[in-house]
């Protein structure tokens, strides 16, 4: 007998490296690992970050590259960081270690193009909101457990209700999530899921309660009033928009009449003052004021291009010899993210650093959704907290600003590409069929 030979051809499953679909969940859950270490750890985010770089590579395209260099909101920070890049030829009489060290907090807003790209073609961007929203939820339960019991503190040495970390993070992370919290809690109200808003008011409320009565930086009790007045007018008609903020101020009053903590910390201010002002004490309050007028007589001297990268420490060193208390202090952050590249890369710095918030802003402010509004909570809440401090190239803050803003920015960004192909269906048809 003969053998017959079967004529059915057994499928061959798809070369991995093909498989694109496989390569972005990969990185989307990446990403999501990022978020959730954000408050927790430095080295897991930076571990992350490289691993959904790594994840990216088989499923980029040349017209990816294309496609993210028409959004302003996306060129400019690769611009900032080339500025940080060049700025290092100018800064002549700075070690090139010192030079180089410089650019490592601006390399951070990479990201954000990547990421506004990756999130437009993959459209997970709530996975890691949500994972953010757990993580920080985490570190609020952890915190409130060391407020009523000291002796469940992971470190004795720590500051009460701050368990990993420091407070200035732990509240600028808690705010952004109590302002996305309360967002996500209209959109659920208006799409009648009163329970799951219900929930999410308490969660913001529980974020808002732990800054008044357990640890806060007195530079996130500036920013929740603006971002109230943003969320009031942002969600609400005039009349609703007015109830909200008279709701504010009433809970305001109630929390600054209960709170020791919130009056101790307010009051500080005048009284860290005083000590700078007659002392020249090294406190707080009077370390900001020095850097700044110091910051100024460097900027006054290099306006147009500033004194290179990696120069801040330096001036200040210089600056410090033979003189005592807070005037002695050498600092390579000078609290305040205008005046941090106003320094190193003058009028020109200051010119795209402005032009990134504002298109950032811009990106998010004509935007519906939950996405659109989450990158406006974290643009706005950076500007007014880098008045006080330079968040934008801080590790943790800056992190929160890069994936905030990258995240939200590409599932805007997708909704609006979807918007345009169903009021055009044919057009885009027409077009997806020339590029195939």
């Amino acid at each position: 007998m003969t053998a017959r030979v079967s004529n059915i051809e057994t499928p061959v499953s798809p070369s991995i490296w093909r498989n694109t679909a496989a390569w972005t969940k990969a990185a989307d859950i990446a990403v999501v690992l990022m978020a959730i270490s954000l408050p927790w750890s430095t080295s897991f985010v930076a571990i992350f970050a490289v691993t959904w770089l790594l994840l990216l590579i088989p499923t980029t395209e040349l017209r990816d590259f294309s496609e993210t260099l028409k959004h302003p909101a996306c060129t400019i920070p690769v611009l900032l960081f080339a500025l940080a890049v060049v700025g290092t030829l100018w800064a002549t009489d700075i070690p090139w270690p010192a030079r180089l060290q410089a650019i490592n907090p601006v390399a951070k807003l990479l990201a954000i193009p990547i990421l506004v790209r990756h999130f437009e073609k993959s459209g997970r961007g709530l996975w890691v909101a949500v994972a953010f929203l757990a993580s920080c939820s985490a570190v609020m339960l952890a915190s409130w457990l060391m407020f009523v019991d000291h002796r469940l503190a992971f470190d004795p040495m720590r500051t009460i209700g701050v368990p990993i970390k420091n407070y200035i993070a732990q509240s600028q992370e808690f705010a952004l999530c109590a302002f996305a919290a309360f967002g996500a809690a209209v959109y659920l109200l208006r799409a009648e899921r009163r329970a799951s808003a219900a929930i999410l008011m308490v969660l913001g409320a529980g974020f808002i309660s732990n800054m008044v009565f357990v640890a806060s930086s007195r530079t996130v009790l500036v920013c929740i009033p603006v971002l109230f007045a943003v969320f009031a007018i942002m969600h609400f008609n005039r009349r609703g928009g007015l109830i909200v903020i008279a709701a504010v101020i009433a809970a305001g009053a109630i929390a600054w009449t209960s709170s020791p903590y919130l009056r101790e910390r307010t009051s500080m201010v005048i009284t860290e003052y005083d000590a700078y002002h007659e002392k020249n004490a090294v406190t707080s309050t009077g370390q900001r004021l020095e850097f700044w007028r110091k910051s100024i007589r460097f900027i006054e001297a290099a306006p147009f291009a500033g004194h290179g990268t990696g120069a801040t420490k330096a001036l200040f060193e210089r600056d410090a010899v033979g003189k005592t208390g807070v005037s002695a202090e050498i600092i390579a952050n000078p609290h305040n993210q205008t005046l941090n590249v106003a320094i190193q890369w003058g009028l020109i710095g200051v010119i795209v650093l402005y032009a990134m918030w504002f298109k950032h802003v811009t990106l998010f402010v004509g935007a519906t959704g939950l996405a659109g509004w989450i990158g406006l909570v974290a643009v706005i809440e950076n500007f007014v907290s880098s008045l006080f401090n330079s968040h934008l190239f801080d590790f943790t803050e800056g992190w929160v600003y890069v994936l905030a803003v990258g995240v939200a920015g590409g599932m805007v960004n997708r909704v609006r590409a979807a918007a345009v192909t169903e009021i055009n269906p044919q057009v885009t048809a027409t077009v997806h069929a020339g590029q195939a």
